[in-house]
C-alpha cells in the first residue's frame, strides 16, 4: 500500500483579542510556528478584537480568498460576556464539523479537568475553507494543532483526514 503524498496547505491565522497586540500573542505565534514545521504553509496572519463584525469581516475576506485552505482562530470561545468567536463565525459555515469541538474537550479534560466544559471550541467550512476556532491559551492552541488539527491534515498521519476533502473539492472543480 503506498503512502499518500504530503500537500502543505495554506493558512490564515487570526486572533482575536481584547486584551494582546501582536507582540504579545502567544498563540498565534505558536500556531504559525508549529503548521510551518508541520510543512504547511503561512499564507497570512490578522489579528482583530471581540467585535462581533470585524470578526466577520475578516474571515469574510479570507474565506474568499481562492488561496486560503484553513483558517485557525484563536481567542473569544470562552463563556464572558466579550468571548463571542464562536457565535460570529459559526453564522458563516456551510457545514459544521460537531466532532471536532467534541473531541477537543474529551483531549481537555485529562489536561484541565472539568474546567474544559467552558470551551466552546468549533469548527466548520465556509466556501471550501475550513475553519477551527481555538481559545486563546497557547497550550489549548497546541492540544488543538497537536492532537486533532495537524493529523487531520497530513494523509501520511491520516489517510481520512479532511485531506479527502480537498482532493475531492480539487476533482470537482
Amino acid at each position: 500500500m503506498t503512502t499518500p503524498n504530503f500537500r502543505p496547505l495554506n493558512i490564515h491565522i487570526l486572533t482575536v483579542t481584547d486584551t494582546r497586540s501582536s507582540k504579545e500573542d502567544g498563540s498565534g505565534d505558536y500556531l504559525a510556528q508549529a503548521l510551518q514545521q508541520s510543512g504547511h504553509i503561512l499564507h497570512s496572519r490578522d489579528l482583530c478584537r471581540d467585535e462581533k463584525y470585524d470578526i466577520r469581516a475578516r474571515i469574510s475576506v479570507a474565506i474568499a480568498h481562492p488561496e486560503i485552505q484553513v483558517i485557525l482562530i484563536t481567542g473569544g470561545t470562552g463563556m464572558f460576556d466579550r468571548d463571542i468567536t464562536p457565535d460570529a463565525v459559526s453564522l458563516l459555515f456551510d457545514k459544521t464539523i460537531d466532532g471536532f469541538g467534541e473531541i477537543f474537550r474529551a483531549i481537555s479534560l485529562n489536561e484541565i479537568g472539568m474546567s474544559t466544559i467552558q470551551s466552546r471550541a468549533i469548527a466548520g467550512i465556509a466556501n471550501r475553507t475550513l475553519i477551527f476556532c481555538l481559545p486563546g491559551s497557547t497550550n489549548a492552541c497546541r492540544t488543538a494543532w497537536e492532537q486533532i488539527i495537524q493529523p487531520q491534515l497530513d494523509p501520511r498521519i491520516n489517510a481520512c483526514g479532511f485531506t479527502r476533502v480537498f482532493n475531492a473539492w480539487d476533482k470537482a472543480q
